[in-house]
């Protein structure tokens, strides 16, 4: 009987507290307004300009990835083709050392 009574008071207690704060009403089109956010924050971003369009695509991490190797790759042969160049040039300087020493001074 006593919890019985004590359900009672807690309800006309939490009927009390529900009058005592009465909550605002909503501005004018509160749900489109929210929903309209909520469309905007979905939305995929623009770029402010072409160069930061430029930086998100290369900036994602499949194409970083491949820039990347594609540099790697090109610094290879570019040092290849360096490397071959100088190699040429040695055996040429060493040839004319060893048929014509004298033109080297």
């Amino acid at each position: 009987m006593k919890e019985n009574h004590l359900y009672s008071e807690s309800a006309t207690l939490t009927a009390l507290l529900r009058e005592s704060r009465p909550s605002p009403s909503l501005p004018p089109r509160f749900r489109q307004n929210v929903w309209r956010r909520i469309e905007d924050a979905a939305a995929p971003a623009q770029p402010a300009s072409w160069l930061d369009a430029l930086a998100a695509v290369i900036l994602r991490p499949r194409f970083a990835i491949a820039a990347t190797a594609a540099l790697l790759l090109a610094g290879v042969l570019a040092g290849t083709l360096e490397g071959r160049q100088d190699a040429r040039h040695d055996a040429q300087l060493n040839y004319l050392a060893a048929v014509a020493p004298h033109s080297l001074r």
